[in-house]
């Protein structure tokens, strides 16, 4: 196989561990490994304990049994953890789909999620978040426009990174009622479950529709990226044995000691979740007073979920011109579409960290030194 280069990842690679400023990060605010074993009594204890051997290939048992209570009719079955979200998201790709297969992909969205596609030989159509005079909108009548004899899969990613846009439950109920009727697949990036920002829960696709996997991670909602566990659910259980069989070429299992501090992070879910849903939310109204200042310049769209948003910039220099001059000349990083092959003047930006205000205080800083405002 051969697979184009991950545009975010090489951008980040250059930026990310030297830029004193991140103010387009998509995960949460992290913390230590006492912090997190201080949730339960008794962890510390039990974590130095811990056997460094092998695990089993689908997961641990207990965290695959606390994974699937997030769901409503998900069993531990139903569950199989991997290595973060790349890996799970390369392995169902590789397991379902076959040169010559349709797949019709939300956009702009994570590039593993349409990229592993195409280098398999699939042809893909693109389903586009739409900017409209209120936020970012899907129409799900042009769903159905894109749907061909061979499409095999629908892929989505709800919250989204980077619109912030999340789908509604009248809308998920619509689109699985569309891939019913035409018998195809539907697997849903779900990762910024639980930081929904409007206080309403919706349910996971692989709870609505039996054809339908989601994907869930340690690494956004929960800031804990450093475990490196991520996991898929969905009821159909052929798919997992084959899942289970391609993990024996990739992965094989994973790290004991970050499946026991995942299964500790997922029994103190909400504590984790509503810890993180505060810190955006005081970072949301910093960036909200932030672009009422300067109303002609930016394009706000408030994130309905999660921990990012993309903003307009009206501005003349190419956006990925103007990101390169801020990280060169102020240390302040933010993400410009084009990493996302997304045209058009937005940037990301991010509201999960505890030194946002900090980030973007420099951030305006520079936009008086070069006279922008």
């Amino acid at each position: 196989m051969k697979i184009r280069d991950f545009k975010l990842e090489v951008f980040f690679g250059k930026h990310e561990f030297t830029a004193p400023y991140l103010l387009t990060q998509s995960d949460c605010e992290s913390m230590s490994i006492k912090d997190l074993l201080s949730y339960e009594e008794g962890a510390e204890k039990l974590f130095l304990n811990n056997s460094l051997g092998y695990t089993e290939v689908p997961g641990n048992s207990e965290l695959r049994k606390v994974i699937s209570k997030l769901y409503t009719t998900m069993k531990p079955e139903n569950i199989i953890v991997h290595a973060g979200a790349q890996e799970p998201i390369f392995n169902f790709m590789n397991v379902l789909l076959a040169k010559e297969d349709h797949v019709i992909c939300q956009f702009p969205i994570y590039q593993s999620l349409y990229e592993v596609a195409n280098a398999i030989g699939c042809e893909i159509s693109k389903w586009t978040i739409e900017q409209s005079d209120n936020g970012w909108v899907m129409d799900v009548n042009k769903l159905e426009q894109l749907i061909q004899p061979n499409t095999k899969l629908l892929v989505l990613n709800s919250p989204n990174n980077p619109t912030g846009y999340t789908l509604k439950k009248e809308e998920i109920e619509a689109i699985a009622e569309i891939a019913r009727k035409h018998e195809f697949y539907i697997f849903c990036d779900e990762v910024y479950k639980g930081v929904e920002l409007d206080g309403i829960k919706r349910p996971w696709f692989a709870d609505h529709y039996e054809k339908a996997i989601s994907l869930g991670v340690m690494s956004k909602a929960y800031g804990l990226a450093g475990l490196r566990i991520g996991w898929l659910a969905t009821r159909d259980m052929n798919l997992i044995d084959k899942l289970i069989k391609m993990k024996h070429y990739t992965s094989i299992c994973s790290s004991a000691p970050s499946e026991f501090l995942s299964i500790v992070a997922l029994k103190h879910s909400d504590e984790i979740l509503n810890r993180n849903v505060k810190i955006i939310e005081d970072n949301l109204k910093l960036a909200e007073d932030f672009f009422e200042k300067y109303p002609t310049l930016f394009e706000f769209n408030r994130p309905m979920a999660g921990s990012v948003a993309f903003i307009k910039m009206n501005i003349t220099m190419a956006i990925e011109e103007f990101c390169d001059a801020l990280v060169s000349d102020k240390g302040v990083l933010l993400l410009p579409s084009n990493i996302y092959s997304f045209k058009g003047q937005y940037f990301r930006m991010g509201f999960g960290r505890k030194n946002f205000a900090e980030s973007l205080s420099k951030f305006e800083e520079y936009l008086i030194e070069k006279q922008y405002v």
